[in-house]
């Protein structure tokens, strides 16, 4: 089943700042919801363990990440894969974009364009029920991210 999302936040952070923090797996595993694990494998590489629940169905998710199409400070895109046992799999990707803020604002913009293909267990739940928790999984994610940028 696939899903997308589009979405933007305003951080308040000039791009370069933002940038490495995108780029810092300590920060990315804070930020990220039910992540155990995010170790780098190589220059833009990772593999993660997340453990999430959607709906009834409960799962730990290993998987790798791989970030390419770089453009420091303005973006990249990242594509991951994922096996949750008899749960299912995920696998998709994200552009990520850091604009400059409207004329008079501090800080800086990071739009997000998301899709993503869920299969197994998980996909018999439904769009509907995978759609919520995949916009909820996001907004937890950029308010902790956000939280992140503000604490310096």
């Amino acid at each position: 089943m696939a899903m997308t999302m589009k979405g933007e936040v305003a951080l308040p952070a000039d791009k370069e700042t933002v940038w490495a923090k995108l780029n810092d797996p300590e920060i990315l595993k804070a930020c990220i919801p039910g992540c155990q694990t995010l170790d780098k494998t190589g220059e833009n590489g990772f593999t993660a363990v997340v453990k999430l629940k959607v709906g009834p169905v409960g799962a730990t998710f290993k998987g790798s990440v791989e970030l390419t199409d770089l453009d420091p400070p303005n973006g990249y895109r990242i594509s991951g894969q994922g096996e949750g046992g008899v749960a299912g799999f995920a696998k998709g990707g994200a552009t990520v974009r850091l604009l400059d803020p409207a004329e008079g604002e501090t800080g800086c913009i990071l739009s997000y364009d998301v899709e993503a293909n869920v299969g197994g267990k998980i996909a018999q739940l439904g769009a509907r029920l995978i759609d919520g928790v995949a916009k909820k999984t996001a907004d937890q994610f950029f308010t902790a991210f956000a939280n992140a940028v503000k604490a310096g």
